[in-house]
């Protein structure tokens, strides 16, 4: 059996930008912790579209994209690191539309942070009332987990209730803790029988509305040998991204690498041993030089 090649990690991103046109970044642990910015990883994107690239920020984030452009704002992530942001909230309303159209009564589990997903008509109803749920994450991830939820996850169940992930990632590091996110509960939904359409990384729909959004920012169409992805998750950003054709860069974080979000060859090896993807390349944290 041939082993896999080697993972390289590297310190400057600069060679692999070379006959690129175009990144999808991962936000959350590429670009910020939730809490603080990236600096580095900001600069090296707007240094990348300095040179004519662009740069489309390809989130599992359950809002839409212009409440993240607003926490990006807040947490201090300069506009000119990114030309676009695209999120599975953005993937997500369209399912949620497509449901409420067939007659679907639908409810949420999730923050109020993440009520953008729902409008007018859209309003979610009380779960004993759902016959889709829309799942955008705990109601406080600071404290909960996913055991919380199995009592509710169970009466869904038994009553046939279908659920929408709307963000596949099963935790995110925030401020050097570890959170679970909606991928968790769906999950546990789904280890239990219950139906999950996911919106989101690693699913093709959402990099298929990539390619249309990159095409539309550059007035062309993207090869797809032209694409870098970015990002922090192994099942989500990698294994997407090999899905999808697209050559990937991993960058290390909590989420996989442990507390400190560091590697070195053996621990790149250990992480990479298993997965549906491997990156061209690694980091410990996305940087220019």
């Amino acid at each position: 059996m041939t082993k896999p090649a080697i993972i390289p990690i590297i310190s400057s991103i600069e060679p692999l930008a070379a006959g690129r046109t175009a990144w999808l970044v991962d936000i959350w642990g590429v670009m910020h912790n939730g809490v603080v910015p990236f600096l580095p990883a900001a600069a090296a994107c707007a240094q990348f579209r300095r040179s004519g690239g662009t740069v489309l920020l390809l989130s599992n984030a359950p809002r839409p994209a212009p409440s993240v452009v607003g926490q990006l704002d807040r947490i201090g992530v300069p506009r000119d690191a990114y030309d676009a942001v695209l999120t599975s909230g953005d993937a997500s309303l369209e399912m949620i539309r497509r449901a409420a159209e067939a007659g679907r009564a639908i409810g949420h589990i999730g923050p109020e942070r993440d009520r953008g997903l729902f409008e007018g008509a859209l309003m979610p109803v009380p779960l004993a009332k759902a016959q889709t749920v829309v799942c955008s994450g705990l109601y406080d991830d600071e404290r909960e987990t996913p055991e919380t939820y199995i009592e509710i996850l169970a009466l869904l169940k038994k009553r046939g209730v279908d659920m929408i992930c709307a963000n596949p990632d099963l935790t995110v590091e925030r401020g050097g803790r570890i959170i679970y996110c909606a991928g968790a509960l769906a999950k546990a939904y789904e280890d239990m029988g219950g139906a999950v359409a996911y919106a989101g990384k690693p699913y093709l729909p959402v990099y298929d509305l990539a390619f249309a959004r990159l095409a539309a920012l550059r007035g062309e169409a993207v090869q797809r040998a032209q694409v870098l992805a970015i990002g922090d998750g192994i099942g989500t950003d990698i294994a997407g991204a090999a899905a999808a054709g697209i050559d990937s860069l991993y960058v290390a974080s909590g989420v996989h690498a442990g507390p400190g979000g560091r590697i070195d060859a053996e621990t790149l090896a250990e992480i990479f041993a298993n997965a549906e993807g491997r990156p061209i390349a690694a980091m410990n944290g996305l940087c220019w030089s």
